[in-house]
């Protein structure tokens, strides 16, 4: 198992770089005590899914419990644990003024920022002089940010993007996760076909109704020409997971039929998920009637 420490100043970004290291895999755990750490690594170890990757944060928080972190990472060396600590830093000035904007406190001084900031510098020595990675996000983004993790610690090729493909009936609600919706009522609906009413857009016979209609398809093509342009753009930006719905009313012929056609478009291109969310209430509707 690889094990990454994520320590440094408060409000240098720690919370950044634990979210980015979650997304592409790791398994995350935040302000964990350093006595702990023994005891989180045999838990991974014997995870019924072996953890392959873990990151912790360790920082100044953990003086309340008088934590010895010289001590913590020798012990690692001892059990021979392959690790890396990346630290991340900022100056006095941009991070006097991350706590002004947020208003939150200095976990070492509460009412004087500067002082906190000077005591947690002292503090963290240990670990700023033993890290690998050091980090200066005085002047980065967070997207920047996150592009200089995965040139640091070359995770780029680990990361994947997915991509979540729902449909969904207007009249059992519209999914509030979605990042883009697409009405498909503008097509003539099957349910009102006898021979077509029990099936689903998943069935020949439903497919080959819809798609009779010229604007379905061109409605479909251009969905799909947004997608690969997009995803990309979307990725640089730091975003890994994007979730595009098909409604129609009862989320059972229309809108199945086309998310299934855009999975069947791009699954081999990116990491696919493909959910029909209300084929199994609208059958039950169908069989009251």
């Amino acid at each position: 198992m690889y094990l990454l420490i994520v320590t440094g100043m408060s409000g240098a970004g720690k919370t950044s770089v634990l979210k980015r290291l979650e997304d592409i895999g790791f398994f995350c755990v935040d302000n964990l005590p350093c006595e702990m750490l023994p005891g989180f690594l045999q838990l991974c170890e014997k995870a019924t899914t072996p953890v392959e990757q873990a990151a912790v944060v360790m920082d100044s928080r953990e003086r309340a419990l008088g934590s010895d972190f010289q001590n913590a990472l020798d012990a690692l060396e001892a059990q021979k644990v392959h690790y890396d600590i990346i630290f991340l830093d900022c100056s006095d000035e941009v991070l006097s003024r991350r706590y002004s904007e947020t208003r939150r406190r200095h976990p070492l001084n509460p009412q004087n920022i500067q002082d906190g900031i000077r005591r947690e510098r002292e503090l963290l020595t240990a670990f700023r002089h033993r890290a690998k990675f050091v980090v200066d996000t005085t002047h980065l983004t967070p997207v920047e940010l996150q592009h200089m993790l995965e040139e640091s610690l070359s995770l780029k090729g680990n990361d994947k993007f997915l991509l979540l493909i729902e449909s969904f009936g207007f009249k059992h609600g519209v999914p509030i996760e979605a990042d883009y919706v697409f009405d498909m009522r503008f097509t003539e609906n099957p349910f009102y076909e006898d021979e077509l009413r029990s099936l689903s857009g998943v069935d020949a016979p439903v497919r080959d109704f819809v798609m009779r209609d010229a604007d379905f398809l061109y409605l479909l093509d251009t969905v799909e020409t947004m997608i690969r342009r997009l995803i990309p753009r979307f990725m640089e930006q730091g975003k890994h997971r994007l979730m595009i719905a098909f409604g129609c009313t009862g989320g059972r012929h229309r809108s199945v039929c086309a998310a299934q056609n855009i999975y069947e478009r791009v699954k081999d291109t990116y990491s696919t998920v493909v959910i029909h969310r209300d084929t199994i209430i609208e059958r039950n509707d169908i069989q009251s009637r």
